[in-house]
């Protein structure tokens, strides 16, 4: 039975003695720095001097090198990317841990797949918002909250839970229910989703834009009905407070029968077996393995897909559609 956490099972005062950093200000980090503040926290920001650090000064944070922060605080938001978070974590972290703090991850990536191994003496908390970092901000400014993911896979202390549920609830991600699960489950359904649904949904953009373009339909027409204009947005977003069901009804009858009554065409063996394996992939620990490679080289194969795609003339209409919509002239 999946467990869901709510601000009634959060005790603030569990923060009262916990002196709170945030390594990274990025999007994330940011709005978690943000949300912490305006609960009445105060906290450091530990990064490197970069446009992000005087984002930090500028929102009236003190910002400090990471390995001061580190040493100042026992209670420690990993917000950077994962790819580099390992080696941050081993040159700045790691040395001055003590017995009782505590790390709190956004992603249960680098723990999952075993990149970094946090000492028996500290805990080991989730927190994983599952929106945007604006997302989160938003969530706690609207007092809706976001949808999250939390979890403890280590206690060291003894009340793991009590901080994390306490941090939770200070950035707003017990607002709708946050629901427990493992750090190995956040990262795979987290990659699966990238890699399997997303790409799919991509790649069928693609193919479909390919195909009325290439039927005759103006680039302008065919882009803005497939999603330029925002409707497949508005319907996943609806999807996320209704359910997808009750969305589809926003639609005409004629579009809402469309749907349903092809959807079956696309139900392959073939397609299940391909979502297998994407995720047995995951799950074994490739594909964290080829962005350890790929990240490690610079990025090369991710820079050539970017290239590839900005070369392409769907890329082009994109920009000269885009232009059209907002009044600007060819070229502009």
């Amino acid at each position: 039975m999946t467990t869901l956490y709510y601000e009634k099972d959060a005790d603030l005062r569990n923060l009262r003695q916990r002196q709170i950093t945030v390594i990274g200000y990025g999007n994330l980090g940011r709005s978690v720095a943000l949300n912490l503040r305006d609960s009445g926290y105060d906290l450091i920001i530990g990064n490197r001097e970069d446009d992000f650090a005087r984002l930090a000064r500028n929102d009236g944070f003190i910002v400090t090198p990471i390995t001061q922060a580190a040493q100042g605080a026992d209670t420690i938001f990993l917000m950077i990317p994962d790819e580099i978070m390992p080696q941050v974590y081993l040159e700045h972290i790691a040395p001055n841990l003590r017995t009782g703090d505590m790390l709190i991850f956004a992603s249960g990536y680098n723990v999952a797949f075993g990149y970094i191994e946090p000492p028996n003496h500290v805990d080991a908390g989730l927190i994983a918002p599952r929106t945007l970092g604006i997302g989160v901000r938003d969530g706690y400014l609207n007092g809706l909250g976001y949808p999250c993911y939390v979890s403890v896979a280590q206690d060291g202390s003894g009340r793991a839970w009590e901080y994390l549920l306490a941090l939770a609830a200070a950035i707003g991600a017990l607002r709708q229910g946050a629901i427990e699960v493992s750090f190995n489950q956040e990262v795979e359904i987290d990659l699966f989703i990238h890699q399997a649904v997303l790409s799919a949904i991509h790649s069928t953009l693609l193919a479909a834009a390919d195909v009325l373009i290439r039927e005759g339909y103006p680039p302008e027409v065919a882009l803005t009905e497939l999603y330029l204009s925002g409707e497949l947005g508005m319907l996943f977003s609806r999807a996320g407070i209704t359910g997808l069901t009750h969305a589809l009804h926003m639609l005409s009858p004629a579009g809402q029968y469309g749907i349903m009554s092809r959807t079956e065409r696309f139900q392959e063996v073939k397609m299940q077996r391909q979502l297998e394996s994407i995720l047995d992939n995951i799950r074994q620990g490739n594909f964290a393995q080829e962005w350890v490679s790929e990240s490690a080289d610079g990025y090369p194969r991710l820079k050539a897909l970017q290239r590839r795609f900005q070369s392409s003339a769907l890329w082009r209409f994109e920009r000269e559609v885009l232009d059209m919509l907002r009044g600007l002239p060819p070229d502009a």
